[in-house]
């Protein structure tokens, strides 16, 4: 795995206390988070639109992508394929029943879809649930 400063490097990004933070806990933990998650995490170091901001900058500059839990409920994940506007998020996200973490199947592919005309397609969201390798 790359270091967190090559991360931030190859996005084009300084390395600041809230970038090294907050990436941290994507590497870290290597799942999904949400927004209450990392502000609960880095609430005694950094305010809530410093880690807005910084979550903001990891979007625009695809260090991570949105996830869409089953509630709804956004979180974000860290990118492995992605590089600025080139955003590859066409893989599976899957929902562990007993810890309730969010990891991204990178491996897995969404199967295409055929829409009817006139639709276009903008983004595709798969979300499998069930019990994860740790869990079972």
């Amino acid at each position: 795995m790359k270091s967190k400063a090559d991360l931030l490097r190859e996005h084009h990004l300084r390395s600041t206390d809230s970038r090294t933070a907050i990436l941290s806990l994507f590497v870290e933990r290597q799942h999904a988070l949400s927004y209450s998650d990392i502000e609960q995490s880095v609430a005694q170091t950094f305010d809530r639109v410093t880690v807005y901001r910084t979550l903001k900058t990891f979007l625009d500059k695809g260090m991570i992508h949105k996830v869409l839990d089953d509630g709804g409920a956004l979180k974000y994940a860290l990118c492995h394929y992605c590089q600025g506007e080139n955003h590859q998020h066409d893989h599976v996200h899957f929902k562990c029943a007993v810890c309730g973490e969010t990891s991204c199947l990178d491996d897995v592919y969404v199967p295409r879809v055929n829409l009817p005309e006139g639709y276009q397609v903008a983004e595709v969201n798969l979300l499998v649930q069930g019990v994860c390798a740790r869990c079972r």
